[in-house]
């Protein structure tokens, strides 16, 4: 698809420069007022930017096999400020292309635009109004059942809606059989429903495993879909219903730890009492070890002063014998 780029020029030392600031696809031939930082303008029709936005897509798409990261925008925000200009059957034209291009998944921003809105006013522009909301909240059943309400669907616009069924279904249910599967689908060709599934796994709005032996789609994960407005009070129950659950834990769990801290300052007390005990103890021992070392210094005394003194030799005076003649 060719785009046109939106460039705001400045006034600069060497004359004017334009910086990028927009990027759009172009949709249909329109008047576009081309106008410098000077006030100076022209009226120029898109179709002939058309060879080179063409080149310019070209030059993307070789940047991109070189290498170099895709932009990460939303892929419908281009449509959404496209919305804001096109009316009547120019917003006709850029709902079929949104329900067209890949990568766009979610309507709901575009539906809320109002030039989007006022289709539903206009009986001619109505039933492609009916068939945004279709692929915003519906499924293939939906286009099935009310087909003669919508307008006829391209086979690309198709396959979108039958990946956005299996979406759908991904949300109720991780494991779903082939045969439920190619009947919501509208597929009674085996071939034809696993080509869809690879090309829906490919597409990276679904994430899961096909089992050919057991037939069965086993799934792991899938975007997300528009939420339909009379959803949003049983969202909102729901919520409310989990943080009034979660009140409730956090208000057990504040319960708990001001037990926890209650028994732990009395099992500090208890111990510290404990504590004290012992060393009462410790000291009474100690102390009557003492006094039991004293007594026992003391008898001893007392005993060795009971204890008579032994009597010495006195040294003899007699005389000695004379010695004999």
């Amino acid at each position: 698809m060719a785009r046109v780029f939106v460039y705001q020029t400045r006034v600069a030392a060497g004359g004017d420069h334009c910086f990028p600031i927009l990027e759009l696809p172009i949709i249909g031939n329109f008047n576009i007022l081309v106008e410098n930082s000077r006030g100076e303008g022209s009226i120029t029709n898109t179709s002939s930017m058309t060879m080179s936005a063409a080149d310019m897509t070209t030059q993307d798409n070789n940047s991109k096999t070189m290498g170099e990261k895709p932009s990460q925008t939303n892929p419908v925000e281009q449509y959404i400020l496209l919305a804001k200009q096109a009316k009547g059957a120019a917003a006709v034209q850029l709902v079929k292309q949104v329900l067209e291009a890949p990568e766009v998944y979610v309507f709901g921003e575009l539906l809320d635009m109002p030039n989007i809105t006022n289709l539903k006013n206009n009986s001619q522009h109505a039933p492609y109004y009916e068939l945004l909301q279709l692929f915003a909240y519906g499924i293939y059943g939906d286009y099935a059942r009310e087909s003669s309400k919508f307008p006829s669907l391209t086979p690309t616009m198709l396959t979108k809606l039958r990946h956005l069924t299996i979406v759908s279904m991904a949300t109720g249910q991780k494991s779903i059989p082939l045969v439920t599967l190619g009947s919501q689908l509208g597929l009674a060709s085996t071939r034809e429903l696993e080509d869809l599934i690879i090309e829906a796994m490919y597409t990276d709005i679904i994430h899961g495993k096909l089992d050919q032996k057991n037939g069965i789609l086993e799934l792991d994960h899938a975007i997300g879909r528009d939420i339909k407005p009379e959803d949003l009070p049983n969202i909102v129950a729901t919520l409310q219903s989990w943080c009034d659950t979660c009140d409730t834990m956090l208000t057990n769990i504040d319960q708990l730890i001001t037990r926890a801290n209650s028994d732990k300052e009395k099992h500090l007390k208890h111990r510290n009492s404990l504590e004290a005990e012992v060393l009462n103890i410790k000291a009474s021992l100690k102390t009557q070890a003492q006094e039991g070392d004293e007594a026992l210094v003391s008898d001893s005394r007392d005993h060795d002063k009971k204890r008579p003194a032994k009597k010495g030799i006195r040294a003899s005076s007699s005389k000695f014998w004379p010695k004999s003649s």
